[in-house]
């Protein structure tokens, strides 16, 4: 492992408690550096500075496509058919693969279309709340963060309510870094979730129904515009993207309110601050940690460094968000902050598609929470709290409260 892993441990079950003070002395002592990710043995570049970040992720040089590889690459060796089959979407894309994928969904994410989810966003949200106000107590994440837009998102998709709770574990498998390199129980979920779709998509074509998985089967049956493999892969994103963000979107902002009394007091003479507390909160502690790999397909020179071909770099969302060449007083948690360019959700032509859904998602379920449990604590001591495995989700395990 080199100096620098040991140096700048982002793996590090202290440094996942609160990453900040590794990224600020990054950004001060190597804004690009190399490191070895210990899950894979392989080395990742990690950018921590706000414009290194923006730059990175509209430089056309890279790739988000694995098969564009040297061969024996190891990222190249890893895409077994199985991950395959639910790694050929838009963000593992390249244009003009990567318009034409979008362009397919975009249309279910107009500011119009996820307008239009607003009564149902905010009906599911006080059945929640309904189910568990009598408790005095929850987790948030399991009552509430989580089951508010699996449901929106399986709903939008089409998938059958008693199945949800099986997206979470498959999900969460996919997305926590593997034990040793082991990749058989990523493996399994991943082939898994495929067959389910198959049959799932199997039973739209014989009795469609008003859902994007018929409007994305309709679009396939039109030609080459949407391969099988294809359809499996942008469900999966769809699912997976269209959860983990809003979990941990709504999670981490509660907690953030919640260990910034003063900052929760201000919302709550003010709902009318939700907006704005939103952008804040994706900003301070934002649902996505890093973009997924970029790869250099031949050596090339990034911000006076050489980055040898087949080797991934990552933009660090969290670190450029504190950087403060772009945000004054970054580790100070401001829900009025103004300007307030944050970069949570990417930037680019890979700028997260349901952004809008997200957003929609937190400002309902945020200021419902406040409003109907205005005696709303944490129930464990901040320091206890646990923060999930890897670079790329940033989120809690579990958020006990009190009401």
């Amino acid at each position: 492992m080199s100096s620098n892993t040991n140096r700048y441990d982002l793996w590090a079950p202290e440094t996942r408690a609160n990453p900040l003070p590794i990224y600020a002395r990054m950004r001060q002592e190597a804004p690009l550096v190399r490191l070895i990710d210990p899950n894979y043995k392989t080395p990742v570049w990690v950018a921590t500075r706000y414009k290194d970040a923006v730059e990175l992720m509209r430089d056309a040089r890279f790739t988000k496509d694995a098969r564009k590889l040297p061969d024996g690459t190891p990222s190249k060796q890893r895409r077994t058919e199985t991950m395959q089959a639910i790694n050929t979407h838009m963000l593992s894309a390249d244009p003009p693969d990567h318009t034409r994928l979008r362009t397919l969904v975009s249309k279910a994410f107009t500011p119009r279309r996820v307008e239009e989810l607003r009564p149902r966003v905010t009906a599911i949200a006080h059945r929640l709340l309904d189910a568990v106000q009598a408790r005095g107590e929850m987790d948030l994440l399991d009552a509430f963060a989580f089951p508010l837009p699996v449901t929106v998102i399986a709903e939008l998709l089409g998938v059958p309510q008693e199945d949800q709770e099986q997206f979470r574990e498959w999900t969460n498998i996919i997305i926590t870094p593997p034990r040793d390199g082991n990749m058989q129980p990523i493996e399994a979920a991943g082939r898994q979730f495929a067959q389910y779709f198959q049959g799932l998509m199997a039973q739209r074509r014989a009795e469609p129904r008003d859902d994007l998985l018929t409007a994305l089967l309709a679009v396939e049956e039109q030609g080459d515009r949407l391969s099988p493999i294809e359809l499996i892969s942008m469900l999966f994103l769809l699912l997976v993207a269209g959860h983990e963000t809003t979990v941990n979107l709504i999670g981490n902002g509660v907690w953030a309110l919640l260990t910034h009394p003063e900052q929760l007091e201000r919302l709550r003479a003010n709902p009318s601050l939700i907006e704005s507390a939103v952008e804040e909160m994706l900003r301070y502690r934002g649902p996505v940690e890093t973009t997924t790999h970029r790869w250099a397909p031949q050596e090339l020179e990034f911000r006076g460094q050489v980055i040898p071909a087949g080797e991934s770099v990552l933009a660090s969302l969290l670190a450029a968000d504190h950087d403060p060449e772009q945000f004054p007083e970054p580790e100070r948690f401001d829900i009025t902050r103004e300007p307030n360019r944050h970069i949570a959700f990417g930037f680019g032509i890979h700028f997260c598609l349901g952004a809008p859904l997200a957003r929609l998602e937190g400002t309902i379920a945020i200021n419902l929470l406040l409003e109907r449990l205005p005696r709303l604590r944490l129930a464990e001591d901040p320091a206890r709290l646990r923060w999930r495995d890897g670079i790329l989700v940033n989120g809690l395990q579990r958020l006990p409260v009190a009401f």
